[in-house]
């Protein structure tokens, strides 16, 4: 297992419905992604600059690596577009953070 680290943006004025949407999260992904070895997700947003900072805990990097293709997590892409930073695919654009510090 591993700790996954990255960074999203969000568009001006969409705070309020991204908190929405999350709390109302498909019943699907949330299982797809369980099935996919992520665990101890969270997402925090800095409201100052509208970066989106997330953590998750990864079991299996060859399952999490199909995570992209699959189905419920495109269809998720397309439905959170319109408020966030995307690639062309709908995708988030996401940086990666590298660890420099961890405690238990």
């Amino acid at each position: 297992m591993y700790r996954n680290a990255f960074t999203m943006k969000l568009k001006p004025g969409f705070e309020a419905e991204y908190k929405k949407r999350h709390d109302e999260i498909w019943p699907e992904l949330e299982a797809m992604l369980s099935e996919s070895g992520i665990s101890d997700y969270s997402i925090y947003l800095d409201e100052e600059t509208l970066t989106l900072f997330a953590f998750q805990k990864v079991a299996d990097k060859v399952k999490e690596a199909q995570i992209p293709n699959n189905p419920i997590v495109k269809k998720w892409w397309a439905y959170m577009a319109d408020i966030m930073e995307t690639n062309p695919d709908n995708s988030p654009v996401t940086k990666p953070l590298r660890e420099v510090f961890h405690m238990d």
